[in-house]
């Protein structure tokens, strides 16, 4: 008779691009969207949850790859239809808008946080499933709609901890880029696929540089390895028209430099002295240089949007289209301004080319600008946590009628990665006080206990492991980053005492103290039972 096969142990492993999250992280995370939900309420967006799935005809052509429906998403077909994890938390709304279409009130304001899954490879800092963190108005065709995300985006980097100085809003317009195109002469369904290799060309100007994407915009590109990818073939006017766009920033930062004129326009002496000293340092610097040069006060800021709105104003010529983005961003600048949201904060910058594909007007998005050190040690800046746009087109799928909508998404696990990079929150969540169980026949007095402690709003747990072993006790206290452990036995019942032990204090005096600091600074105190709260949040106070 044939031997029966054990069936093997499953192995005990996060599946690959997923990843666990223990108390002090999920803490720290219900914390951060309890605050960004607190800054989206006043300005008053209104909750929704949605279902974390959807059928893929909804998601639509917001999927990675619509001929393949489980590329890019984890699909799964069912009664002849497939259906798939939620990709992002806009596709969802864009349904919402549509079924609900009759019940909402429009301008529907909305925000949502939640987890999305991605199908797709996963890398470092790179998960399948993370957090995202969104906020819409749907209905609003003023850029209003969008200056107000903005200036909501601001409040919320704030509120959770980044001070002002460390980001900054970068906003720009999709219809400049369009009238860049019209003026090049790329407009048109017979120019589609010129179009889209002009795009992605320019979507890889940080990693590829001005030479590479005008090496795109010729006729291609060989990278390192040696393979090559084919350019769009456009002409030298053609791409000098598309280049004037793509560097924009390095020539508003040489005309700034540069210019006498435009050095007028900034107002102060402090700031044209600065330009002057700065003029030679950087006159033929590339943008990345220029801009770490330039450190301008405030005023100089203002004027620089100013600079860049009118070029362009130029770039764009005469598309109609291209005029319209041109002002829509002064429109969105003087509201900002209006509101106390100025340029040291929010600012005109041509070099925001997300989601070209997806975005009909502004786009905006939120840099970190501090520093920090990358998993090699190399100093970097910290970059991206949040970004967002005007989508047109997206509710237009359901009804067959556009419905204007603008909305930002916070990336929550960056924005935490940041703020632990920056010492801004705890890496280690503080734990309960402990009770610890000395007389297995008195637990109901340690559960008594407890039950005070928590009456008094002070995070506690009765140890509930084998007792037999006092030491196992306070290595579990210290497992659990306890800050206080209670100790009582029989004697301590008769005679009406505790005793507390301030186990933080306790770990300080033997890492470091003398035998005699140890004996200066005892850590365990013998106090009445009825005191023993008042101790404990003295403790508790002093630690914090």
């Amino acid at each position: 008779m044939a031997k029966i096969k054990k069936q093997p142990r499953p192995k005990a492993q996060t599946p690959k691009g997923f990843q666990d999250y223990f108390g002090a992280d999920v803490t720290a995370r219900a914390e951060m969207l309890s605050t960004i939900a607190g800054v989206y309420h006043r300005y008053g967006f209104d909750a929704l949850e949605t279902s974390a799935i959807e059928t893929v005809e909804a998601l639509g052509k917001f999927l990675p790859d619509v001929d393949r429906p489980n590329e890019g998403v984890f699909a799964w077909e069912e009664d002849n239809d497939w259906l798939a994890l939620r990709y992002d938390l806009t596709a969802p709304l864009a349904r919402v808008a549509a079924q609900y279409r009759n019940d909402l009130p429009f301008p529907y304001r909305r925000y949502a946080m939640g987890p999305v899954w991605r199908n797709e490879k996963p890398g470092p800092g790179r998960f399948r499933q993370f957090y995202q963190c969104d906020a819409d108005t749907v209905g609003a065709s003023s850029v209003a709609a969008d200056a107000e995300i903005c200036a909501m985006l601001s409040d919320t980097l704030e509120a959770v901890g980044i001070d002002r100085g460390d980001y900054v809003i970068r906003v720009n317009n999709r219809k400049v880029l369009n009238g860049v195109m019209e003026v090049a002469g790329l407009s048109g369904d017979d120019k589609e696929a010129e179009r889209g290799i002009v795009l992605r060309a320019i979507d890889k100007l940080d990693r590829l540089g001005p030479d590479g994407v005008r090496a795109l915009l010729g006729e291609g590109r060989k990278d390192d390895s040696g393979d090559f990818t084919k350019g769009a073939g456009l002409s030298e006017t053609q791409a000098d028209l598309i280049m004037m766009f793509v560097e924009a920033n390095a020539a508003v930062d040489r005309k700034l430099l540069s210019s006498q004129a435009e050095a007028n326009d900034l107002e102060d002496e402090k700031t044209r002295a600065i330009i002057s000293k700065r003029v030679a340092e950087v006159r033929d610097a590339g943008s990345v240089e220029a801009r770490k040069v330039l450190n301008l006060p405030v005023e100089s800021l203002a004027a620089r949007n100013r600079v860049t709105l009118r070029y362009l104003s130029e770039v764009v010529g005469e598309s109609n289209v291209g005029q319209d983005g041109v002002a829509e961003l002064e429109q969105i600048a003087k509201l900002l301004e209006s509101q106390g949201y100025g340029p040291d904060r929010i600012v005109i910058d041509p070099s925001v080319v997300r989601g070209l594909g997806y975005y009909t007007g502004p786009v905006y998005e939120a840099e970190l600008t501090f520093e920090i050190t990358d998993h090699k040690g190399r100093p970097r800046n910290f970059g991206s946590v949040a970004g967002g746009g005007r989508y047109d087109d997206l509710v237009k799928r359901f009804t067959g009628q556009e419905v204007p909508a603008t909305g930002v998404s916070i990336g929550v696990d960056r924005l935490l990665a940041a703020l632990r990079a920056t010492g801004r929150i705890d890496t280690a969540a503080q734990g309960p006080v402990v009770v610890t169980v000395m007389d297995r026949d008195r637990m109901a007095d340690y559960q008594t206990m407890v039950a005070d402690l928590r009456n008094a709003d002070i995070r506690a747990e009765v140890y509930l492991g084998n007792p037999k072993n006092f030491g196992n006790q306070l290595k579990y206290a210290d497992k659990r980053a306890s800050p206080v452990a209670i100790i009582a036995g029989s004697d301590e019942f008769d005679q009406g005492i505790v005793q507390i032990k301030d186990l933080i204090l306790g770990a300080e005096i033997a890492k470091n103290a003398t035998l005699e600091e140890w004996k200066d600074r005892p850590s365990q105190y013998e106090v009445p039972r009825d005191q023993m709260i008042a101790k404990v949040r003295e403790i508790l106070d002093r630690n914090n």
